[in-house]
């Protein structure tokens, strides 16, 4: 699947699987809502909680347009979803994304320094959960921990770990919230083409 391919999903897409996935579950569901689906925030909060789910990732990566959010852009999109969530009187957890540490679409000469200066917008907007997607290891989890106030969040490898080490290692860093994201479908597929494959020959 291509990077296209990927990015084709529709807004109304996103909330037919949140609401197939809340309708069989009991527990809260926080859906990847990509930047927002080019989708204003009172628009999106209302459709979001209609779902049922309770919180969103949000990232600065706009799919649609091939560039990323400035960090005020970014920051003032994730206060404005608060202020639609704090109207509806629900504590919709939004865990606001940052993707400089990816490198695809903007390069930065510090790309720690930015997604510090990205995330602690995010947080002072209403952010309750953080997102510096991909920092590469312990030394930058620690250093994002000291420099910003909320729970922050970091992607593993169900198998692998993350780049910053074990579960047990992030969970001594104190790190709060781990997100496979497509390491768990890669790592299911792995396993789904080892136990086909023999019966194909």
């Amino acid at each position: 699947m291509t990077q296209t391919e990927q990015h084709a999903k529709t807004l109304d897409d996103a909330l037919d699987g949140i609401r197939r996935i809340t309708a069989a579950l009991d527990v809260p569901v926080s859906a990847d809502m990509e930047s927002g689906y080019d989708t204003a925030a009172n628009e999106l909060v209302e459709r979001i909680l209609d779902a049922g789910a309770v919180g969103i990732n949000i990232e600065d990566t706009v799919h649609s347009e091939q560039r990323l959010r400035s960090a005020a852009e970014h920051a003032d999109y994730i206060g404005a979803l608060r202020s639609a969530a704090d109207a509806a009187e629900v504590p919709l957890v939004i865990n606001a994304r940052t993707d400089a540490f990816l490198g695809r679409i903007e390069v930065f000469d510090d790309p720690l320094a930015e997604a510090i200066r990205r995330l602690q917008a995010c947080e002072e907007a209403g952010a309750r959960c953080v997102y510096p997607v991909k920092a590469p290891d312990a030394a930058a989890v620690r250093t994002l921990l000291d420099e910003l106030t909320g729970p922050i969040n970091v992607i593993a490898h169900p198998v692998n770990g993350s780049a910053a080490g074990s579960l047990d290692d992030l969970r001594a860093m104190g790190v709060h919230r781990v997100s496979f994201g497509p390491f768990l479908q890669m790592t299911l597929t792995e396993s789904i083409n080892d136990l086909v494959t023999p019966w194909n020959n």
